[in-house]
C-alpha cells in the first residue's frame, strides 16, 4: 500500500500544480487583455493621448502585481486608432518550467467630432 502510494503521490501532485499554473496562466492572459482595454479606452477618447492610454494600462496592471509580473506597456495613437498593446508574465508555481510571456494587443477607432449634416 505505501509503495503504490510512494508512486502515485508524486504523479498526482504534479497534475494538480498543472492544473492550478493553466489557470495562473489563464489568468494573467485576461489581466493584460483587460489592462489593454482600459489603456486603449482612456487613449481613444476626444481630447485623449497615447500617454494617458500607457498610463491607464500599467495602473490597472500593477493593481494585479502579485499574480502576473509586469513587463511593457505600449500606446500608439494615430488620427484614426489608439493601439496599447501589455505584455506580462504569469507567476510560476512549478519551479522547472519558464513561463513564457503573455502579450495583448487592442486597437479601438479614435472618438472624432463629427458635425451635423443639415437635412434638406
Amino acid at each position: 500500500m505505501s509503495i503504490s502510494l510512494a508512486i502515485i503521490f508524486p504523479v498526482l501532485l504534479t497534475i494538480v500544480l498543472l492544473v492550478v499554473q493553466a489557470a495562473l496562466w489563464w489568468y494573467a492572459s485576461q489581466v493584460a487583455l483587460s489592462a489593454a482595454r482600459e489603456g486603449a479606452d482612456a487613449g481613444r477618447v476626444l481630447g485623449g493621448s497615447a500617454a494617458a492610454g500607457q498610463r491607464q494600462a500599467e495602473t490597472f496592471v500593477r493593481s494585479f502585481d502579485n499574480l502576473a509580473e509586469y513587463r511593457d506597456v505600449t500606446a500608439t495613437r494615430s488620427a484614426v486608432n489608439c493601439q496599447v498593446v501589455v505584455k506580462v508574465r504569469p507567476l510560476g508555481i512549478l519551479p522547472l518550467i519558464g513561463m513564457p510571456d503573455i502579450t495583448r494587443q487592442v486597437t479601438a477607432p479614435v472618438e472624432r467630432f463629427v458635425s451635423p449634416v443639415a437635412a434638406p
